[in-house]
């Protein structure tokens, strides 16, 4: 492996995205050129954690990493996700890029769906936090003093008021058994607000809830610092 290996991150603006990156980042080999987000058409939002784009942007600029949004359209089939994705993914491989980092932690399939679209263009897949047990995970969240907010929860296996509740130890206490300490089977979405790999945290407050299709998300507003007299 070349040094300095220009990896391209697949960032979800979530806390698997953020501990991800800071193992990535920690390592001499690598240098992240950019990141990579889907965005949904119509609703300036992350796509999946309905995040507003402006604090997707602030969390790009805290990082202080170039952000390239691949725009898809609501309720996306899977050929148009592809070819938008595959689009995006061209215009770092003409650059030389040849790597993807993903945050992914032990799902099969979605490994296997990503392997497969990125080896059609020539690229290949890299996952800092491959089974990596999520328990220990979460250990490793805090005592890096990564915070976050859960943007969104499946209330088929979550209550409602998970909601917008900070990721801090009782919300940990409080997730049933059956439900993952970081969620990787979608029981719950997260917004990074402060982190290591963050210059600065990201001022946010909580906004409206409200339930699409049994997935309750919770707006998140951007809040502005005080100006400084």
């Amino acid at each position: 492996m070349t040094k300095h290996q220009p990896i391209l991150f697949c960032w979800s603006g979530g806390k698997d995205s953020a501990m991800a990156l800071h193992t990535l980042l920690q390592q001499d080999q690598f240098q992240v050129v950019a990141l990579l987000t889907t965005v949904t058409e119509g609703y300036d939002r992350i796509a999946m954690h309905g995040v507003r784009r402006e604090l997707l942007h602030r969390q790009a600029e805290s990082l202080r990493l170039p952000l390239h949004e691949v725009s898809i359209p609501p309720q996306c089939v899977n050929p148009i996700y592809e070819a938008r994705m595959e689009a995006g993914l061209r215009h770092f491989y003409n650059q030389g890029v040849r790597t993807v980092a993903f945050g992914d932690i032990f799902l099969e399939d979605l490994r296997a769906y990503r392997e497969k679209n990125l080896a059609r263009i020539g690229m290949t897949a890299l996952f800092p936090l491959w089974k990596r047990d999520t328990r220990q995970l979460i250990r490793y969240f805090h005592a890096h003093h990564f915070r976050a907010i859960a943007a969104c929860i499946d209330s088929k296996v979550l209550d409602p008021s998970f909601a917008g509740r900070e990721l801090d130890a009782s919300f940990f206490r409080d997730l049933p058994p059956h439900a993952d300490p970081c969620g990787e089977n979608g029981e719950f979405h997260t917004f990074v607000f402060d982190a290591p790999i963050f210059h600065s945290p990201i001022p946010v407050r909580t906004g409206e809830i409200v339930n699409r299709d049994g997935f309750i998300f919770c707006d998140l507003l951007p809040q502005m610092e005080e100006a400084t007299k």
